[in-house]
């Protein structure tokens, strides 16, 4: 038998559960993209519901209600606005917090006015029996004219059942909430006959909200607006009857269906970790410990899988250069490839870790507690608390930190954290970060037990932030606005984390960065190698002849000669010769002209430096190839004769990526949610200059 697909999308306010009951219901079976014409993620699954049903799970962003205010929430009022849409579902499952159903309604009785097919999934059921409250599920389905069943989103109860009804054909409710006014009737039938649109509520939502609706064109919305100055529809004005109307109604529904309210006893555990965690001063303590701990980690629990990551990249480029016949492309596959690939695989457990720590505390409830924290030093920067949400997630990565900025209303605020956000130091800076680290810092315990490395590597992170809120709060003075705004939020009752969910998102996360990081950097290796093994004919060919003259004076053996050829065809290659262009600039900072090609080329992707290096310091090699680390270690200084990665250069490397703008892709999402080049091209000025200026103070005071 042929199997149906239906298309169902997941709803409801933020930290409702969706992430847990997406992740049950598609396990690994997902992907990650962007909704169309816009850089929001969005999360598509898939679900065998049953024998002769699959269904295609859209996870949307948190939304109340379906008057949006930030660019996430637009795009879920999109969706449900336009029957058109490629993404419009056949069914909507609204994941409700039972503790909190109050918020969690208004939002599902502008579902069921838009004819929408709709069940209510009751979640944390768990935590609503703790906290006394009873629910007489069957009256309020009855109620509401739509399916109603109770799951436990973190541990899977109750999914068979929600699996069941979602599988089963389903009507749209017959109730209405929101009566149409008499005054506006005329109006409403006008534009539901020519859009030939199915329910009035439909046509209510063109009216009030005629610029937030993307789908319509130009001439749609000049005739909203003729339509409804003609018949003085003013949506300010009956959008908040609707909301009133909307609460009565939702109130009269849990008036018979709540059968025992809840008390407030079941929050007192969480009330007393919150003076603790959330104390003016003991919080901050906490904080900074938390983040003292992961960086600890990153380096204490990472250093043996990436030492044997390393060393096996290392062997396997010795036995291909060994057993592979000669020629271009099999030196390719040793000296460009297999090197590239290992300078993506050496860092995935530093990531794996990263990610794990940042999944924990988003899942236990803590983060939102950083966000409250956080909010009163950050209004002094000229930001708010929301700023630490993009702020912390630019240690993964500067894109989605930046377009999590749109949870921040207030636009010289969104704008002052979107330009400050790529100082904090992304996980594509991680690898340059404890490659570095790791080569001039001793391996040593401070006090028996703090890993030293690790303390510097805080410390970077740290220089990162302080640079980011010091240049916020000249930005603040800078960018002159009347607006002010507040910080409003819910914070989640502490939960143990679902390790289920922290394990999805490390693979989800350490996945994304290898294939697509990934792709960068074994593309820029192999150019690179292709520019780095070729050259002008008559420089390279003259390369044998220099060096065996050189060779007969120095007394040089056949292992010995065979280097200083590859280092001459090194230096007078294309790659060798961008690198000699650019020396003189870097020259100050204590940069050679291979450090010159890494910096370029890692422009691309900041991660690509490692990859960058341990392809140039292989090239035609005719020993066998030491691991990244030996190779930097063992880099001489032609001008003094002593080592290329002196702690001086080292110290001046890491200052320049902890400030340099990340990446080309930073600067092209700054331009999309900025809408032009300025502010992009403000940032790289401003970032570059801070980062050169940094690495040449720290460059000539420790030489």
């Amino acid at each position: 038998m042929e199997q149906s697909r239906i298309r169902i999308a997941l709803t409801g306010k933020p930290n409702a559960g969706k992430s847990s009951l997406f992740n049950h219901l598609t396990g690994l079976n997902q992907k990650i993209g962007n909704f169309p014409g816009v850089t929001v993620d969005k999360r598509i699954g898939f679900c065998q519901l049953d024998n002769n049903t699959q269904a295609e799970i859209i996870d949307l962003p948190g939304i109340y209600s379906l008057y949006p205010r930030t660019l996430d929430e637009k795009i879920v009022t999109e969706i449900f606005s336009d029957q058109k849409n490629n993404l419009y579902p056949d069914k909507v499952v609204l994941i409700a917090d039972a503790t909190n159903l109050k918020n969690c309604l208004l939002l599902l009785t502008q579902l069921i006015d838009l004819r929408i097919p709709t069940i209510v999934a009751l979640n944390m059921m768990d935590l609503a029996a703790k906290s006394g409250l009873s629910i007489d599920v069957k009256k309020l389905s009855k109620s509401l004219g739509l399916p109603v069943v109770m799951i436990n989103a973190r541990k899977g109860h109750g999914l068979f059942e929600l699996k069941q009804l979602m599988a089963e054909p389903q009507e749209a409710s017959t109730i209405s909430v929101y009566q149409i006014d008499t005054e506006m009737a005329e109006v409403i039938a006008v534009v539901k006959k020519h859009f030939n649109l199915a329910t009035d509520y439909e046509a209510y939502h063109f009216l009030q909200q005629t610029d937030n609706l993307v789908f319509l064109s130009e001439d749609d919305r000049s005739y909203l607006k003729g339509v409804a100055k003609e018949h003085h529809f003013f949506p300010h004005k009956y959008q908040g009857a609707e909301t009133v109307m909307r609460y009565g109604f939702i109130q009269q529904l849990l008036n018979t269906a709540i059968v025992k309210p809840s008390t407030n006893d079941w929050k007192r555990v969480s009330h007393g970790i919150d003076r603790v965690l959330t104390h003016k001063v003991g919080g901050y303590i906490i904080f900074f410990a938390v983040l003292f701990l992961i960086f600890q980690a990153i380096f204490a629990w990472a250093q043996i899988p990436m030492d044997f990551i390393d060393s096996s990249f290392a062997q396997l480029s010795n036995v291909l250069a060994r057993e592979l016949p000669e020629g271009p492309f099999f030196e390719l596959v040793s000296q460009g490839i297999v090197p590239g690939i290992g300078g993506i695989v050496i860092f995935i457990p530093q990531i794996a870790i990263l990610f794990a720590f940042i999944a924990t505390l988003e899942e236990s409830g803590y983060m939102a507690r950083v966000v409250f924290l956080m909010d009163k030093v950050m209004r002094k920067f000229g930001l708010n608390g929301k700023s630490v949400v993009p702020l912390m997630s630019g240690w993964a990565c500067a894109i989605p930190a930046i377009m999590a900025t749109r949870t921040i209303d207030n636009w010289k605020e969104r704008l002052i954290t979107i330009f400050v956000t790529p100082f904090m130091s992304c996980s594509a800076r991680l690898p340059v970060f404890t490659i570095l680290v790791a080569l001039i810092i001793p391996d040593v315990k401070l006090l028996g037990f703090f890993n030293f490395q690790g303390l510097v590597l805080m410390g970077l992170y740290l220089l990162g932030f302080l640079a980011a809120i010091l240049s916020a709060w000249a930005m603040k003075f800078i960018i002159k606005t009347t607006e002010r705004s507040f910080l409003m939020m819910e914070l989640p009752t502490y939960r143990m984390p679902k390790w289920s969910n922290v394990g999805y998102t490390i693979v989800e996360k350490t996945k994304a960065f290898v294939f697509e990081a990934g792709r960068v950097i074994l593309a820029i290796s192999i150019i690179l190698w292709v520019l780095a093994s070729y050259g002008p004919v008559d420089e390279m060919n003259a390369a044998k002849k220099v060096v065996q003259e050189e060779a007969l004076a120095l007394n040089l053996s056949e292992a010995q000669i065979q280097n200083r050829i590859a280092s001459y065809k090194l230096e007078h290659s294309y790659a060798g010769k961008l690198g000699k262009s650019i020396e003189p600039i870097i020259r100050p900072l204590g940069f050679d002209w291979k450090i010159g090609i890494a910096l370029v080329t890692s422009f691309a992707a900041r991660e690509v430096f490692v990859g960058t290096i341990a392809t140039i310091y292989s090239i035609g090699s005719a020993e066998d190839q030491p691991t990244i680390k030996q190779r930097l270690r063992s880099e001489i200084n032609p001008e003094t004769g002593g080592l290329r990665y002196t702690p001086a250069v080292g110290m001046s490397l890491l200052i320049f990526y902890t400030f340099a703008m990340q990446c080309m892709s930073t600067l092209a999402i700054v331009k999309r949610e900025t809408k032009g080049w300025k502010w992009p091209m403000i940032q790289l000025a401003y970032m570059t200059g801070l980062a050169y200026i940094s690495a040449f103070i720290v460059f000539q005071i420790m030489s």
